[in-house]
């Protein structure tokens, strides 16, 4: 008779025998369908069937159990895991693109390329790799450091001055000549600036219309000024034939022959000499035409109206005579002439200075002249 299993754990007391019957031989089988029913399997009574014992099933059973409750909790833990990366990834889009904590690139491969290689500068590389089409003059100052640039930068340079020589080189095409048909009549804004321009053909044209030739603008200024300051002894003849006042003052009372000194044409002078100019006329600030050529340094007027017979030795409303103006602008070749023809070393201005006073100490030439010409007067040496 077979036995019981022990692995089974069986209980042996007669109330839990199931099939088998308990005696005080041992324990029997009550028959092939008791062990059946009891789920035994017939090898434990000799049959042919072999079943498992009630007690080990259900340790099976609950083996099995187990397994399906762990293989349950890894699979949601792998469902969790997998929604906590889709949350992460949603939100990396989100935020842009961020660059994960310093602990989280404690082994990557960029970190370890750092390390090997030295840091990366992200925002050079990107700067370098980036096409620009647009340059800001900061970007023109970085290429200008750059040895590449300020070598493009001299043969820039050379090419542009290679091409201002060859304009040099090639002269430009005279402009078409002006016609000199003029339709309609003249305004006297256009027949004064043509008295500038030397533009003989509008003069004409405004007095063969019958305009005046003192015609003068708010200033008081006429052709005849202006044409003397510019040196256009043609339109000067023009204007002075057709009845042009010769000594016609504008606002500061200066003539044709103060802006014709002031111009520095001596031709001018003489014409305007010619047709009964005074060359001793004065303007507002008592300036002669001797004051304005001497200030303006035109040396060769000055002689012309020392030759004429001018006051040398008038003073302006300053009370400096032409030779005061002269030491104090240093026109030294005006001051030889001026005291070679008489002008007075001892004049005084409303400040009570002479020449000599108004020379200064680095002006050796200036003060050696007049020394030279100096003389004492009442027993007393003029202060050097």
């Amino acid at each position: 008779m077979a036995k019981l299993p022990q692995s089974c754990g069986a209980a042996t007391a007669v109330g839990d025998l199931g099939p088998w019957d308990g005696g005080a031989g041992g324990i029997k089988c009550r028959g092939q369908r008791s062990c059946w029913e009891w789920g035994w399997g017939l090898s434990a009574c000799g049959g042919e069937e072999q079943r498992l014992h009630p007690t080990h099933g259900c340790a099976l059973q609950a083996d099995m159990e187990l397994d399906v409750q762990r293989a349950k909790e890894l699979i949601e833990q792998k469902l969790a895991e997998e929604e906590e990366e889709e949350k992460e990834k949603q939100q990396h889009k989100c935020d842009g693109a961020r660059e994960p904590p310093a602990v989280e690139r404690m082994n990557t491969p960029e970190l370890e390329e750092e390390k090997r290689h030295g840091p990366r500068n992200r925002g050079l590389e990107a700067i370098k790799g980036q096409e620009r089409v647009r340059k800001s003059s900061v970007d023109l100052r970085r290429e200008i450091i750059d040895v590449g640039s300020i070598q493009r930068l001299i043969e820039l340079r050379k090419q542009r001055r290679q091409r201002r020589e060859e304009r040099a080189a090639t002269p430009e095409p005279p402009p078409p000549p002006e016609s000199l048909e003029i339709e309609g009549p003249v305004e006297p804004e256009t027949f004064l600036r043509a008295a500038v321009q030397g533009k003989m053909h509008i003069i004409e044209k405004f007095l063969a219309d019958g305009g005046s030739p003192n015609t003068c603008d708010e200033f008081h200024r006429t052709a005849l000024h202006r044409s003397s300051l510019e040196g256009h002894t043609d339109i000067l003849q023009k204007l002075l034939d057709s009845g042009a006042a010769v000594d016609f003052r504008d606002r500061l009372d200066c003539t044709a022959v103060h802006w014709a000194c002031r111009g520095g044409h001596l031709d001018a002078v003489k014409l305007l000499q010619d047709r009964g100019a005074d060359l001793n006329v004065k303007d507002k600030l008592l300036s002669t035409p001797l004051h304005v050529a001497t200030r303006t340094g035109h040396p060769d007027i000055v002689e012309h109206l020392i030759h004429c017979g001018v006051d040398i030795n008038s003073p302006d409303r300053e009370g400096d005579t032409a030779l005061h103006d002269a030491t104090r602008l240093s026109r030294y070749k005006i001051i030889k002439m001026l005291l070679l023809h008489g002008a007075d070393m001892m004049a005084k201005n409303q400040a009570g200075k002479t020449p000599t006073d108004l020379v200064q100490q680095w002006q050796v030439d200036t003060r050696q002249a007049l020394e030279t010409k100096e003389q004492p007067q009442d027993g007393m040496e003029v202060p050097a």
